[in-house]
């Protein structure tokens, strides 16, 4: 053999071998890097593998993961709103996705499949113990697995790493079936009691807890979330010139009024550490008696959504059945 052909040989036995090491984030595993935080509200645009991870929109606060299999897309709220989107590959036919409500209930970065010839499922999160999971997996664009939920590798990771044991986890859906993508509502709707359109301020409903405000551009309405649960709304004048999401967080300094910095989220890296601009922020029209209620109940670490996606007006409407709590064996 020439020394030209043992070259060629050696380096395909050399990427033969990066590949048994790294099967997982070779082809069909997804983007690497986040899309743009807009995408979010548009989630009818990211391709398969795409997705957005934003979790600097809410810090703190209840998690909660929403598969829609007819969609074939999930998305994470915390602290009642969205803070990721990602395209997913969920049962195909014979081997569907359950629907229902569960919790996650173990954790395994690095597992493998007892039932299916120890196939690699990285970031394994449980939601049943007969084999159901979320985890990194191929990602075609269809219903493709033997009932777990596939995500892009870089989102698994991320989520792993935000999750704790007995998150909830809402699979909803027919993926026999799949329709359109809407608008890309902001807030969980199946988080909490159903929203209402008049204004109102309630802290009551939730008295302490992380807050996060959202501010709609399409809605021209504010809401208060706090602890994942909203206790306020109010309608505001919003400029409606810009497409942008922008995530601000209330931070202290020193000897002066905490005030508002951009975090520099997907598509926004350029803004992070910048102070809100003062003209920008008087063109925000706030009822003056909800400016203060909410004044009143704010700290350093909340945050300040200003998104052009819609909020959410309710539940599904569709009951579904509660699985948490399993314990091997039963």
């Amino acid at each position: 053999m020439g020394s030209h052909e043992t070259l060629k040989t050696v380096c395909v036995l050399a990427i033969a071998g990066l590949m048994c090491l790294h099967p997982v984030e070779g082809m069909a595993q997804g983007a690497k890097v986040s899309s743009p935080v807009e995408l979010a509200r548009q989630a009818d645009k990211l391709k398969p593998g795409e997705w957005v991870w934003a979790p600097q929109i809410a810090p703190q606060g209840p998690l909660l993961v929403y598969v829609d299999l007819s969609k074939q897309m999930a998305t994470i709220y915390r602290n009642g709103v969205r803070i990721g989107v990602s395209t997913v590959s969920t049962g195909k036919a014979g081997h569907e996705t359950p629907t229902g409500v569960f919790t996650i209930l173990q954790k395994d970065a690095n597992h493998h499949s007892s039932k299916y010839n120890n196939a690699p499922m990285p970031f394994q999160q449980r939601l049943t113990w007969d084999g159901v999971a979320l985890h990194a997996g191929g990602l075609p664009g269809y219903p493709e697995s033997h009932g777990c939920v596939h995500l892009p590798y870089t989102f698994a990771r991320e989520l792993f790493r935000t999750t704790e044991l007995g998150a909830t986890v809402i699979v909803s859906g027919n993926a026999q079936h799949p329709v359109g993508t809407d608008g890309g509502q902001v807030m969980a709707t199946v988080a909490g009691s159903d929203a209402v359109l008049t204004d109102y301020w309630a802290p009551e409903k939730s008295p302490w807890g992380p807050v996060t405000i959202v501010l709609s551009r399409v809605d021209q309405r504010a809401v208060v979330l706090r602890n994942g649960i909203e206790i306020g709304r109010a309608a505001v004048s919003l400029p409606r010139d810009e497409e942008a999401t922008h995530v601000l967080t209330l931070k202290s300094t020193q000897g002066a009024e905490p005030q508002w910095i951009y975090a520099g989220v997907a598509g926004h890296a350029e803004e992070d550490g910048t102070p809100i601009d003062e003209a920008k922020r008087n063109r925000v029209v706030v009822p003056p008696d909800f400016y203060r209620q909410v004044s009143a109940i704010l700290q350093p670490g909340a945050t300040l959504l200003v998104t052009s996606a819609p909020l959410s007006m309710g539940g599904t409407g569709k009951k579904l059945t509660v699985l948490s709590g399993e314990t091997p064996g039963k």
